[in-house]
């Protein structure tokens, strides 16, 4: 063994025995071989003698890499020589006579490797110089399956390279052209007689040697899409190929291959007429029984492939070909294939299901294509045979039945698999309820009723799968069908409110009962006969009562859906609803020795159906008032007790209280959900007190528990409920609390508290003395977060502070539109708030110019628009804000309105930008309103003339300006915009 071998065999090394400083050595010996001018020559000697595959493999690899880079400027004798030893080596004979070793006595990645370098050959030299390579190998065959299996690799590797992927490689259009060119001279020259070889092979070998045989059949199939059809369809090689897939006593990998072969044929691109004859001459039924629902193996999976490859093409020649009788083959083959398509997806991998599915959805939509003329009787029994497979196919494993019940780790993927196995299957149910809806509720009330009585081993799969394809079903039906007491839903409503499933106790089962009735609830609304069935379902063990935790939430949860749905059909019902939660409600609002705690608020959606319920204008004052009173006083009572106990407590010795009280306080806010202002304010006065008294207490929670952030935002999820109930009569009680609430914000709770405050500002002058107080706080807090600079962006810059900060942000421009829309903009006038005008002038100006978002742009210049309408008067009349005329003429007119659009990055042709433009124009057409020739002889003297706009455009806007209405202002200055880009090519530079 020379250095050369032994610095390979060291560089190959991964056992670690070798030491790092001998392996880099190895490393860089090898490195300086394969730089050598010769390196072609040492390798291709070396791998006359060599019988090590990591020397075979490494010298294979480096002649590669010679040929791939330094092959154009080799002499035409070393190309000749390299092409004559690769051709040695693929053909099984010694590259001389002195060394006898023969690379394909190598294992497969050595001859995969040797294939390559043979392929890299061709891209070079074939046809224009090596126009023999492949007719040359051919007469070679006959040595045995060494060279065939080597024949095959080449291809497969050519296949690869050039053929299936034409775009693979670093220059897409070269190596396009380069395939294109293999390609065409391959079908002039061999490719008839390599597929003569394959035919002569396979009939050969095919009792002798399946391993060969099935390498063959795989390469054949990579070569089907672009070669001449007729030279597999035909009387010798299809045959061959049918007593294949047929031939039980064949071994399972060669039938497979053969089955592929026959995908690769149907699913070959031509006319769909010609594609049409061909699917019909195949008489593919012959292999329509061959799989078993039950057996399991590559061979099936295969097979399983080509019966839904042959039905997808027939379904595109239905679809493609418009003539009777085209389309009355293309059904007759739809309807003999479907049934063994039906028969493989009981059992199938997922990837295969997807193809099926696909599949079908198609055939549902061929038949629905033929309407109005009626399905035949095959169609229905199909389409009743799909909807078996769809029941079949969505139930659960009963041995996951424990782990989904307790929905544990195991149980959630399984709920998780099952999720997206469903999408496409009720996607089909639906598409098929709409093409034949009397079999699809036939079948749904046939499958509900087996599964009632199906044994209770089976009980929940069953059911859980008939009721899922009842809800599915829902999705479409139409408000004809749900109001209808005689049809299907009219049967089936009535019948699931009325039963009592065996399976009832398991969360799937409880869950999409309960769903299912939910979607369902509008046939309940047409038929009030049945509300009180419903209200026993959710009220009893199979809703709120339901032993699963899980299971009683979400029910608490629907049943407010429901409530919502029925509302005023149920104010009979309201004494029988609020007694049957009675023992619920006192287990929500907990009392102050209590120690277990729920840690959970899906219990104020009990509170918010309650709310619904006795909020309604139809239900009588005096038992409004005593219902509400009923809930409200024992919450608000036990608030106090427990905020009057906390006042000599340390806060981290008060966590019981705190989650009690915001428990109390989740309680109230969703029972609030249920009144209206009108209500409250004008109808029935009373429980407006009611809430202000209740208002009171909560606002004390502020005080006592000022930093805890949890109850704060309870109570102002309060506020905001207040403000919609109570109206302007909640503003005596914004002090205190914007207050407490100002007090310690971070910048997370800061955007909630200028959410409130958006809010508020609907009671414009109700508010200006608040606003007053609270504006030059929000703006300081907000200015002393936000960075001066753009925000960051790229890797990295996604953290969540920064998000934070973003929202508050966006809050805070909603913040300022507000305040100057809704007449408050005096505010920014008040003596606290003047240290701050210059800051938001110039935030508002940098945020019209550099913003991003155009919609923050579009609000920001709007804001402006207010201001100058409020704070400047006629032209030359007094400045109510010294500085302002001149800072909007100045740089709002010019920097914004007329120099940011004109700027490349404003993109005239975008929808959004094009309203931004439209805002800009009214904000020129304001300002000339109040600054008149002022505003006029800045944009001709200075702004104009900085943009290069000829002097005739300027003052031909001018005038514009003062004579033209919006639509042509806009129009015209749009073009001169345009054309100033055009002229400066978005290179203008202002500062």
């Amino acid at each position: 063994m020379d250095d050369l071998e032994k610095a390979i065999l060291i560089s190959f090394d991964e056992s670690g025995a070798v030491e790092s400083a001998l392996k880099l050595q190895a490393l860089s010996f090898c490195q300086q071989v394969k730089e050598a001018p010769a390196a072609w020559q040492i390798c291709i000697e070396r791998l006359g003698f060599t019988k090590l595959a990591q020397v075979q493999f490494w010298c294979l690899q480096c002649l590669y890499e010679v040929i791939s880079s330094r092959y154009a400027v080799m002499s035409s004798e070393e190309k000749a020589f390299v092409r004559e030893s690769v051709f040695k080596m693929v053909c099984y004979e010694p590259v001389d006579e002195k060394n006898l070793a023969r690379v394909l006595d190598g294992p497969g990645f050595v001859r995969n490797k040797l294939a390559q370098v043979l392929v890299t050959l061709v891209k070079f030299e074939y046809p224009m110089v090596w126009s023999g390579v492949f007719v040359d190998v051919l007469p070679h065959l006959s040595k045995g399956v060494e060279v065939i299996d080597m024949f095959c690799r080449v291809l497969n590797r050519l296949d690869a390279e050039l053929i299936d992927s034409e775009s693979h490689g670093t220059d897409e259009v070269t190596t396009l052209v380069v395939a294109t060119r293999v390609k065409d001279a391959m079908r002039q020259q061999c490719v008839p007689q390599i597929v003569r070889v394959w035919y002569e092979v396979v009939s050969s070998y095919k009792n002798s040697n399946s391993e060969i045989c099935a390498t063959v059949l795989e390469c054949t199939r990579k070569y089907i899409a672009w070669i001449d059809i007729g030279l597999i369809v035909n009387d010798a090689f299809v045959p061959l190929l049918f007593d294949l897939v047929l031939g039980e006593g064949f071994d399972e990998q060669l039938r497979g291959a053969a089955a592929s072969c026959l995908l690769a044929v149907v699913s070959k691109g031509m006319n769909f007429q010609s594609k049409l004859a061909l699917l019909q001459s195949l008489r593919m039924n012959r292999i329509f029984t061959l799989v078993s629902k039950d057996s399991e193996s590559e061979f099936r999976s295969k097979v399983a492939l080509l019966y839904a490859g042959y039905g997808a093409e027939i379904l595109l020649c239905f679809d493609k070909l418009n003539s009777e009788e085209a389309r009355g083959v293309s059904m007759e083959l739809l309807d003999e294939v479907l049934p063994s398509v039906l028969r493989v997806m009981q059992n199938c991998e997922a990837d295969l299901a997807v193809k099926i599915v696909e599949f079908l959805s198609g055939y549902v939509d061929s038949i629905k294509s033929l309407s109005p003329t009626p399905l035949s009787e095959k169609q229905l029994f199909h389409v009743g045979q799909i909807l078996e497979m769809i029941r079949l196919q969505i139930r659960y494993d009963p041995d996951y039945r424990h782990n989904i019940d307790v929905l544990d780790k195991i149980g959630q993927e399984e709920e998780d698999r099952m999720f997206d196995i469903r999408k496409d299957l009720f996607s089909l149910l639906r598409n098929i309820g709409s093409v034949a809806p009397d079999v699809t509720q036939i079948f749904i009330h046939g499958s509900l009723a087996n599964a009632v009585s199906s044994p209770a081993e089976k009980n929940v799969e069953e059911v859980e799968a008939v009721l899922s394809m009842f809800y599915a079903f829902g999705e479409s039906a139409s408000e004809d069908a749900m109001k209808n007491w005689n049809g299907f839903i009219g049967k089936l409503v009535p019948m699931l409110l009325s039963t009592k499933f065996q399976c009832q106790s398991n969360r799937i089962v409880a869950l999409i009962y309960l769903e299912t009735i939910v979607r369902y609830s509008k046939y309940v609304q047409e038929n009030i006969q049945y509300i009180p069935m419903v209200l026993t379902v959710f009220l009893d063990e199979r809703g709120i009562r339901h032993p699963n935790v899980n299971v009683s939430r979400r029910a608490s949860y629907l049943f407010m859906r429901v409530v919502k749905k029925l509302k005023s059909n149920l104010v009979p019902f309201i004494e029988q609803i609020l007694q049957s939660l009675q023992d619920k409600i006192a287990q929500l609002t907990l009392d102050i020795s209590s120690k277990e705690l729920s840690g959970s608020e899906d219990g104020s959606h009990i509170f918010e159906a309650i709310g619904i319920l006795i909020g309604m204008e139809e239900v009588p004052s005096e038992k409004q008032s005593e219902y509400l009173s009923a809930l409200l006083t024992p919450l608000c009572q036990q608030v106090q007790a427990l905020l009057m106990n906390v006042e000599g407590e340390s806060i981290p010795n008060s966590s019981t209280h705190v989650a009690i009280i915001q428990q109390n306080v989740m309680a109230i806010n969703a029972l609030s959900k249920g009144f209206s202002e009108r209500l409250a304010t004008a109808i029935r006065p009373t429980i407006g007190l009611m809430f202000k008294q209740t208002l009171d207490v909560l606002l004390q929670i502020l005080v006592v528990f000022p930093k805890i952030e949890p109850l704060r935002n309870k109570v102002m999820s309060f506020l905001h409920c207040m403000v919609c109930i109570l109206g302007p009569a909640v503003v005596p009680y914004l002090p205190k609390a914007l207050d407490q609430l100002l007090k310690d914000t971070e910048p997370k709770e800061m955007a909630g508290f200028l959410i409130l405050m958006n809010q508020l500002t609907k009671f414009r002058i109700q508010i200006l003395d608040i606003m007053e107080e609270v504006f030059p706080i929000i703006v300081g807090r907000i200015f002393s977060v936000l960075p001066p600079a753009p925000f960051p962006t790229g890797p990295g810059s996604n953290t969540e502070e920064v998000r934070e900060l973003l929202n508050l942000q966006k809050t805070f421009y909603v913040f300022l539109h507000l305040t100057a829309t809704n007449d408050l903009s005096s505010v920014l006038l008040s003596p606290k708030s003047m240290v701050y005008l210059d800051q938001i002038m110039q935030f508002l100006l940098s945020s019209v110019r550099h913003h991003k978002d155009i919609s923050v742009r579009k609000s920001c210049v709007q804001i402006l628009v207010v201001l100058i309408k409020e704070w400047c008067s006629a032209p030359y009349g007094e400045e109510k804000v010294p500085g302002f005329r001149s800072f909007i003429i100045e740089r709002f007119a010019t920097d914004c309105c007329l120099y940011g659009v004109v700027e490349k990055s404003f993109n005239l042709r975008d929808a959004a930008t094009d309203i931004l433009f439209g805002e800009i124009v009214i904000a020129q057409k304001v300002m000339y309103e109040k600054f008149g020739d002022d505003f006029l002889n800045h944009l001709l003297s200075r702004a104009f003339p900085a943009t290069h706009c000829p002097q005739n455009y300027a003052e031909q806007y001018c005038q514009k300006l003062q004579t033209a209405d919006f639509k042509a202002l806009k129009s015209f200055y749009k073009s001169l915009i345009e054309n100033l880009k055009s002229q400066q090519n978005g290179s203008l530079v202002f500062r």
